[in-house]
Formats: C-alpha cells, sequence, structure tokens
C-alpha cells in the first residue's frame, strides 16, 4: 500500500498587500473627504429636523393661544388671583415652555451626538 503524499499549503508572502486599508471614519472626518462630508451633513441634517420641530411645535402652541381665546371667550371671563387669565397664560406659562422646549432640544440633539460617535467609533 502507497501512503497518500502530504498535502502542502501554499501562501503568497503578499496577502496583507491585497487587503484595502481602513480608515476610521473620523480619520475622514478630519480630513474632510466625501465620506466625511457624509457624516456630518447627516449629523447637521437630523439636528436641524429637530429643531425645526421644537420651533414649530412652540410656534403652535404660542399662535394657537390666541385662537384659542378667540374661539373660547369663557376663558377670557376668567380671574387667577384678579388677573385675566390670558395675561397669566402670556407672562407665566410662556417662558416656561420655552425652556422646557430648549431643554428637550438640547437633550435630545445630545444623544444624536451620542450616537454618531458611537456609530464613528464602531466603524
Amino acid at each position: 500500500m502507497s501512503a497518500k503524499p502530504r498535502r502542502v499549503v501554499v501562501t503568497s508572502p503578499r496577502t496583507a498587500a491585497a487587503q484595502r486599508p481602513r480608515y476610521p471614519v473620523t480619520r475622514e472626518i478630519d480630513e474632510q473627504t466625501k465620506l466625511g462630508e457624509v457624516y456630518m451633513r447627516s449629523l447637521i441634517r437630523t439636528q436641524l429636523r429637530l429643531a425645526l420641530f421644537v420651533c414649530t411645535v412652540l410656534a403652535a402652541l404660542i399662535g394657537g393661544l390666541p385662537l384659542l381665546f378667540l374661539l373660547v371667550p369663557e376663558l377670557r371671563e376668567v380671574e387667577i388671583l384678579g388677573i385675566p387669565l390670558p395675561w397669566v397664560v402670556l407672562a407665566g406659562l410662556i417662558y416656561p415652555a420655552f425652556v422646557v422646549g430648549a431643554w428637550l432640544y438640547v437633550r435630545q440633539a445630545e444623544r444624536y451626538e451620542r450616537h454618531f460617535a458611537e456609530l464613528v467609533e464602531r466603524e
């Protein structure tokens, strides 16, 4: 019986040269390449959509108050501590609404930035 010849694995010494070098996305952003621009444009577009949403909600809230007082005249007659309700709403509730809207915007924008950073570091 003859013994089977042993198999020999042949490899090229240039296997590493065949692989395309991968650059981290942070390098793409730092060097302002086309890919880096796409990533940054995506983040900026997301934050712009968020800003437009928050501004739209606040504008609808503020713009809707005169309409509410026009459609429901009984509300104009209500007084709180001797002050008419429209004045209480305009003087006391509008500014906290702006503060809450700004706080929510900053919180969500920072969340988008963290997600973006995780995405960039992962690739």
